[in-house]
Order: C-alpha cells, then sequence, then structure tokens
C-alpha cells in the first residue's frame, strides 16, 4: 500500500502530525510505503510563499484581523465561498504531483490540501480515499470537504459540532493528533534531569517559544524567576536567534537556575522531565504534552484554532491560562505550590490517551483502500 502525505509549512506542526504517520508506518508496516510531500511546494514557490508567509504574517503581525478572518470562514459566508473557489482554482496544479505518486491512499494534513484534494476527486481526477486530518482541538470549516472520505480528529467532543456543519458522523474518527512514539515512551525523570545538568530534587518548569517564536515570552519568565519559591528553567528558544540573545542576557542575571536551549532534537526528553510546561497553545505541541502527560500553562493564544486548544485545555483541567496583563509568577507560583492540583492536571492529561493514534489511521486508510477496490 502506498500512502501520500499532502501537507504544508504553515508552522511545524503540519508537518511534524506527517511525520509521525510516516515513521509509524515505516517502522511497523513493511508492506506499506509513506511519502510525505509539501503540497505548496509541490506547486510551485509563488503559492506557497502566499499561503504560508501569509498566514504567518497574520498570525504575528495582525492576530485580531486573523481571527476575524478565522471566524468569517468558519460559518457559510462570501469569504469563505471565495477561498472554496480559491482552492479549486490551483487544484489543477496538484494533480500532477498526486499521478507522478501514484498512491492508494491520499492523507491531507492541511485544510488548503484537503479542499484541493477533494476538488480533484469531484471532478474524477483522483479516486482513491482521502483522509483529511484536522491538526486542532476544534472543528473550522476550511477542512471539509464535499468527497472526503474520512476525518480523523483530536477527540469525540469534535464529532457534533462537525455534524452540525454537514458531516455524517461515521465519517469522523476522534483518534487523536499523532504524536512520535517517543512521546509516549515513559522516562526516568530523575536521570534526565541529570543528564540535562538539573537538579533531580528541584521541579522544573519548560518554556517553549512555539514555531514562530515570540518575544513577549521574555517578560513571562522574567515575571516567574522573580517568585520566592524554588524551582528550575529550561528554555527552547527554537531557531529564533534574536529571542535566544534576549534571554541570554536575562539568563546571566536569573535568580532561578535556568537552561538555555537554542535548538534540540530532546524535545520529548526536555517535557518528560518537566512537571510544567509555558507554550503557545500549538495543536502539535499540545498534544505531545499530552502524551508526555505534562500539565500546560498557555498564553499568547492566536484568536482561532490556538484558542479552540486552549480552551479545550482549560475545560479538561489540563492547563491554566497566562492572561495578558496578570501576575505570571503568581499564577505559576500557586500551581507549583499545590501539588494536589499539579497531580490532577497531570492525570487528566494522562487519561487521554492518543497512543494508538497512528495505528488507528493506519488500519483506517487500509480499510478504505480495501473498499476502494473494483469488485
Amino acid at each position: 500500500m502506498k500512502i501520500l502525505i499532502l501537507t504544508a509549512a504553515t508552522g511545524g506542526g503540519h508537518l511534524r502530525a506527517s511525520r509521525a504517520i510516516s515513521s509509524y508506518i515505516e517502522q511497523n508496516d513493511p508492506g506499506s510505503r509513506a511519502e510525505v510531500v509539501d503540497a505548496m511546494k509541490s506547486i510551485g514557490n509563488l503559492l506557497d510563499r502566499t499561503v504560508c508567509d501569509g498566514y504567518h504574517i497574520l498570525a504575528m503581525k495582525a492576530p485580531k484581523l486573523f481571527g476575524k478572518l478565522y471566524r468569517a470562514t468558519n460559518r457559510k459566508s462570501p469569504l469563505a465561498d471565495l477561498l472554496n473557489r480559491f482552492s479549486s482554482m490551483f487544484s489543477r496544479l496538484l494533480l500532477p504531483t498526486i499521478e507522478n505518486s501514484r498512491p492508494d491512499a491520499v492523507i491531507a494534513t492541511h485544510p488548503f490540501v484537503s479542499e484541493m484534494v477533494s476538488h480533484l476527486k469531484a471532478t474524477g481526477d483522483v479516486t482513491v480515499p482521502l483522509i483529511t486530518l484536522m491538526t486542532d482541538y476544534g472543528p473550522h470549516r476550511a477542512w471539509l470537504g464535499d468527497h472526503v472520505d474520512a476525518y480523523v480528529v483530536s477527540n469525540a467532543e469534535m464529532i457534533p459540532e462537525m455534524e452540525a456543519m454537514g458531516v455524517p458522523k461515521e465519517k469522523i474518527f476522534p483518534f487523536g493528533i499523532p504524536v512520535g512514539n517517543v512521546f509516549f515512551t515513559k522516562a526516568d525523570k530523575p536521570a534526565l534531569l541529570k543528564k540535562f545538568g538539573l537538579d533531580p530534587d528541584l521541579p522544573m518548569i519548560l518554556i517553549m517559544a512555539g514555531s514562530f517564536g515570540v518575544t513577549n515570552i521574555l517578560g513571562i519568565y522574567q515575571q516567574i524567576v522573580r517568585t520566592d519559591i524554588p524551582f528550575q528553567v529550561v528554555v527552547i528558544t527554537g531557531r529564533n536567534d534574536k529571542l535566544y540573545a534576549a534571554f541570554s542576557d536575562a539568563v546571566e542575571n536569573s535568580p532561578k537556575k535556568t537552561k538555555l536551549v537554542y535548538f534540540t532534537d530532546e524535545v520529548e526528553n526536555y517535557m518528560h522531565a518537566s512537571d510544567l510546561l509555558i507554550t503557545k497553545p500549538g495543536g502539535l505541541t499540545v498534544s505531545e504534552a499530552l502524551a508526555c502527560s505534562v500539565p500546560l500553562a498557555v498564553f499568547d493564544a492566536i484568536p482561532g484554532q490556538e484558542e479552540d486548544n486552549a480552551n479545550f485545555l482549560l475545560t479538561h483541567n489540563m492547563a491554566v491560562k497566562l492572561e495578558p496583563g496578570s501576575d505570571c509568577g503568581e499564577t505559576v507560583r500557586s500551581l507549583l505550590e499545590d501539588n494536589r492540583r499539579l497531580e490532577q492536571m497531570r492525570s487528566s492529561c494522562a487519561e487521554f490517551d492518543k497512543s494508538h493514534s497512528t495505528h488507528d489511521i493506519l488500519a483506517l486508510t487500509r480499510k478504505l483502500c480495501e473498499n476502494n477496490r473494483p469488485g
């Protein structure tokens, strides 16, 4: 079985979900092959930059406008119709990529890509099953298409919302957002803390800036390290030179022991070693943290999908919210001092078990392929 996984680089989450599925198939199903392709790049640099750079600029520079557009396109409206026509217009440019791959099934991990493949199925140019993998904790109409064969969603609470949007219940599968198996693997926390040069007897707070990187997280750091309860901090800035430089200055004079990390391929180990994760609520970062059973403190949710993610976490006692203008240090202090509450949050994260997501997605894909065979 050949599976084509089509994605796009609007943030790192779509790519990470795609790689998680691909890696699982490579490791567990020798008879199948998965190919991950950035659909926007395969069509051309102009479309890739228009879609991806446009998303980055709106989300970072004009989040309120992004939120308005998000809400406007999540209901039947002229703008939603315009986006649908836009994806239809470009869909034929994606057809050579699909034809060259000759897949038995297509998995789409980006809404615009899902719409394009749905259009190609409507015209009969693509006849294989289309599985759409939604990478956030609330639904949006941009993901929906008349010719999607199955939707894999993060949680069961999305089912009635999607039914209200016209999606048949039998097409919705709450398998969870796929993440790498390393996030589900149990780890020796004290050993990891020692490995990272940290104190195994002190709580550890992990701060992650997100795939875009943000600057006001520096202010959150400066607030929390002024609290007088003992803990240590790890800050992962990612490949954000400006943020790393700013933190380098702040860490030198910090009253709390802080390990500053520019880039790492051991995110799962830092999560396993932490007692609390402070982060923006991107869909994949949230899913990786939940797989590690790490409570979250979320900030700067982009209006739209990140707000949906944050609300899901707050509703299910998996996170606290660091409000703009509030005393973040006091919020973190009250949480670290209340071991019972922190353990309840950790238990809530652990109970949200989606460790079989990649297995279930592969099984679903295989079943759809079998049903699609002639005769």
